[in-house]
């Protein structure tokens, strides 16, 4: 099989030739249809993801595909199954070998590429905003750095929630995509002076903050008192600055979030979003937005692509 591979942090990922391999016990072969990409992809090329496997390396923590072996004790799947998972890497090939419990089965209605799509951003947003940040009906929601997938899905998962959505990115094209995610409000801040805007919406119940640096710290002080600050990424190269007597004084939560953790602290936890997720996805209830679609053969101008931040929405990669 082919397969991008990286040999050494920050080496040029090369395409290679492989032997197909075979699952364990308890694992699935799946024949990849689509692979999406994520950020987290990029760190784990240069050795810096929490989660970084032993080089070499196969990037992709997200694929879609069809079941085409199995170990002997994975009763749930069978040959044939189509099916979504989030690997943690591999993704980036013709082939993956994953655990049977990671897989869940999609339904013929949902296509490879949107069920790649859908399961990091949306199961992010979901469990950030919902699970940990008990977001309820009415409050208003602040997503930093909207563009992406994430920030999109973010976008539609508040709003399925029943939040006000202020969105903020950088370019007004960016924009109207958050518009047509559903958002509110939305703030460009490549043109408009961040701080300043928000402060006119002000006070805000929670920030989705992918982004920190600056445009995070600004957002967190704009918080209602019991407000509570989701601590997503640091897209910006830096952390905000969250001053411990503002959080005293106003009762504020900061709360970290980590989607790879559940995969071993709580899988039940992932899972069962997911299953949720993908009932919302069913019913056109979220739409996940696929930006850019790449074969196996561009995968490193993919990556390239989502280096430089100029992508909208994901980026699928097909082999």
């Amino acid at each position: 099989m082919i397969s991008l591979t990286v040999a050494a942090p920050d080496a040029v990922p090369t395409l290679i030739t492989t032997q197909c391999p075979d699952p364990s016990e308890t694992q699935i072969q799946v024949k990849i249809a689509a692979t999406a990409l994520n950020f987290a992809d990029l760190l784990l090329t240069q050795g810096r993801y929490q989660d970084t496997p032993d080089f070499p390396l196969v990037p992709g923590l997200e694929i879609a595909g069809t079941v085409t072996a199995l170990g002997a004790q994975v009763t749930r799947l069978k040959v044939g199954d189509r099916i979504a998972a989030i690997t943690g890497h591999g993704g980036l090939a013709e082939y993956a070998v994953l655990d049977a419990n990671r897989a869940i089965v999609l339904p013929e209605t949902i296509n490879f590429e949107t069920a790649a799509a859908f399961q990091i951003a949306y199961a992010t947003a979901h469990l950030a905003l919902i699970r940990r940040a008990r977001l309820a009906a009415g409050e208003k929601v602040v997503i930093l750095g909207t563009a992406g997938g994430a920030g999109l899905a973010a976008v539609e998962v508040a709003k399925a929630a029943g939040a006000t959505v202020i969105a903020a990115a950088r370019g007004a094209d960016r924009l109207k995509v958050a518009q047509k995610a559903g958002a509110d409000i939305t703030i460009d801040s490549a043109a408009e002076d961040l701080p300043e805007t928000l402060l006119q919406h002000a006070p805000f119940d929670i920030v989705y903050d992918a982004v920190g640096g600056a445009d995070g710290t600004a957002a967190a002080r704009r918080l209602a008192p019991e407000g509570r600050h989701l601590l997503i990424g640091f897209a910006s190269g830096d952390h905000p600055t969250l001053k411990p007597n503002h959080l005293l004084v106003k009762n504020i939560d900061v709360i970290g979030f980590n989607i790879s953790a559940y995969s071993k602290v709580n899988p039940t936890a992932l899972t069962d979003s997911l299953t949720t997720l993908l009932t919302w996805l069913a019913s056109g209830q979220i739409r996940p937005h696929i930006g850019h679609r790449f074969p196996l053969s561009d995968a490193n101008e993919a990556l390239d692509l989502l280096k430089s931040r100029k992508a909208t929405g994901k980026i699928i990669v097909t082999p």
